[in-house]
């Protein structure tokens, strides 16, 4: 939880969640320190309610909450001080050991079949902040999503267990179980790992900052999930009385834990970027440097006039520093809402997905491209989709084989042009038509006459903006304290751990025919600290499976070297091209890419 933000104002919209507080005994007790500076409360329980209250509430339209093995969000949180130990000790947002949590999580929530974005924030975060993490699962009513959300950084003196894995753990265990039910849909539920919070909730300020205002209006909640196993805790609701609460406050009642509100983390968490945004929210804590009331001990347990978590903001904030039993309570209250929420029991609303690939097509005038329009039944029952097309300029034709098909299968579009079509891109929108619409986009781009019209098929080469349409370890893609771009400010950062491990990023274009050359540039700045003419640590660019260049910590300079391979026999073809970088377990030998480009002529 950062410290920076201080209170609500009564001008912000407030959604309350509700909650009942247990007794919850602490699992872990960690060695008193000086007391830190205050966050939100937990509560502890007596022995003689350690065992799990039967929840006895079912909605009608929802089916029954999963209980989370608490043993698995434990073992998340084991990975996560794993993490920032061969890291410095740290998960800050700007060094490799929040990188390496990123990728942890998106590892995880990928194999589970998740949508899964690295979101990079390009303002107000501190100097090389990693990326948000945001991950959809892809199934309900897009237009009304439920959002659960945790910071994933910690600050720079400590690991973060309770502050804040104990939230982002539980997060991913809920929606990795969600996965595995693939329980019918009523809403989308959307999950969402936050950077650079201890620097002031600068990540969720950029995601929020970053929604249409459409996208906002879709969020129906956000709940918020920050030290949610305080050694000394106590249970507390943001909101508590508010409608988006209530869910939450009903599972913890169940437990007879009488919540309180939390009012020690009032606006000073990711929940409050969203408030200032008119987002309903509402979320669990169980307190940070604040002191436990003499009544909320005789509530709780624990002990009176002591901080709810004596190890906030401290090197102590490892895996010794959870409380089990809050920490369970935690994660079932946060299924119990999502399931409560979003899942149903009735027969979900027919819908599909459309998509094009490639999306993009480059031809001469007089030639044509093919491109496969996919669907895919995301709720309900397969359907009929009648696919068309609009935006095409005169010339230019599009056809599909075949017109109609049945979600979840694929028809080839043809994209035909006349020898008369004027040079230029264009932007085609394709059209699918069922008991629901959807649309996509193809990019057409239609050369000068008779002739090859060179051109950089790259996209963000140099890293400037962003990491789209970069895909693999989009992490390394920053602006990072120990490196320096070729030019700019960014670039991406393969290798470099010191332990085994492979960095990639991959981006797929279509090179044109018509040309006679293509060339792939790019500049690499190679730094060791092995010292054996020995090729431990690889660097290798592949298009497809094929590779076509290997450097090594052998290869090591002062500076960046440009290097220049020919990818002419690709001609025609549309190609993944990748930067592979791996490391063997010993010296940390560094991959710094900038500036590439591939040229036609």
């Amino acid at each position: 939880m950062v410290l920076r933000r201080l209170a609500v104002t009564g001008a912000l919209l407030a959604v309350t969640l509700g909650a009942a507080a247990l007794p919850a005994a602490p699992t872990a007790a960690a060695t008193p320190q000086a007391d830190p500076p205050p966050k939100p409360l937990a509560r502890v329980l007596p022995a003689a309610d350690q065992a799990r209250i039967p929840v006895p509430h079912k909605a009608a339209s929802t089916i029954a909450a999963p209980d989370i093995d608490v043993a698995k969000v434990q073992a998340h949180l084991t990975e996560l001080n794993n993490i920032a130990t061969r890291n410095g000790g740290t998960r800050r947002s700007s060094g490799q050991g929040y990188r390496d949590s990123v990728a942890y999580v998106r590892s995880k929530l990928q194999a589970a079949g998740y949508t899964v974005t690295e979101q990079p924030c390009t303002s107000g975060c501190a100097t090389g902040a990693g990326p948000n993490l945001i991950a959809e699962w892809p199934q309900g009513d897009a237009t009304k999503v439920y959002m659960f959300g945790a910071h994933l950084d910690s600050v720079g003196a400590g690991p973060g267990i309770n502050d804040n894995g104990s939230g982002s753990a539980a997060l991913l265990e809920t929606a990795l179980t969600l996965a595995e039910q693939n329980p019918a849909m009523a809403a989308r539920v959307r999950f969402g790992w936050w950077t650079d919070e201890e620097q002031g909730l600068n990540g969720s300020d950029f995601y929020v900052g970053s929604l249409s205002s459409a996208d906002r209006s879709k969020i129906k909640a956000y709940y918020n999930f920050d030290m949610i196993a305080s050694t000394n805790g106590g249970y507390f609701i943001n909101h508590l009385n508010s409608t988006a609460a209530q869910p939450m406050k009903e599972y913890w009642d169940s437990l007879s834990l009488q919540p309180e509100e939390n009012t020690e983390g009032a606006g000073r968490s990711d929940d409050y970027s969203f408030e200032q945004a008119g987002i309903p929210t509402s979320g669990y804590a169980m307190g940070a440097g604040a002191r436990k009331t003499s009544a909320q001990a005789t509530k709780w347990g624990g002990t009176a006039n002591r901080a709810y978590d004596s190890c906030y903001h401290q090197s102590c904030d490892t895996t010794g520093n959870i409380n089990a039993t809050g920490l369970n309570r935690s994660v079932d209250g946060i299924a119990y809402t999502l399931w409560k929420l979003a899942v149903t029991n009735s027969t979900p609303t027919n819908d599909f997905s459309l998509a094009v690939s490639p999306a993009t097509g480059s031809v001469d005038p007089g030639t044509s491209a093919t491109a496969t329009v996919s669907t895919a039944t995301t709720s309900g029952s397969a359907q009929t989709v009648k696919l068309s097309a609009s935006g095409a300029p005169a010339g230019v034709t599009v056809s599909f084989s075949p017109t109609t098909v049945t979600s979840g299968s694929s028809s080839t579009m043809t994209v035909g042009t006349s020898s008369s079509a004027a040079p230029g891109t264009y932007t085609l929108t394709v059209t699918g038509t069922g008991s629901v619409t959807h649309t996509t986009t193809y990019t057409l781009t239609v050369k000068g006459a008779g002739g090859c019209t060179g051109q950089q098929l790259l996209v963000n080469g140099g890293f400037e903006n962003g990491t789209s349409p970069w895909t693999g370890n989009t992490g390394a893609i920053g602006a990072y304290t120990g490196q320096s771009a070729h030019s700019g400010s960014r670039f991406a950062w393969l290798g470099g751990y010191g332990s085994s491990a492979t960095d990639t990023l991959s981006q797929t274009v279509t090179v044109p025919s018509g040309c006679g050359k293509a060339t792939l540039t790019y500049w690499l700045h190679i730094d060791t600290e092995e010292t054996q003419n020995v090729a431990y640590d690889t660097f290798k660019v592949k298009v497809g499976n094929s590779t076509l260049a290997t450097l090594s910590n052998t290869d090591t300079s002062n500076g960046y070297t440009q290097r220049t391979l020919d990818l002419s026999p690709y001609i025609g073809q549309r190609i993944t091209l990748t930067f592979t970088a791996t490391e063997d377990a010993g010296l940390q030998t560094s991959f710094v890419v900038d500036d590439a480009a591939l040229q036609t002529g």
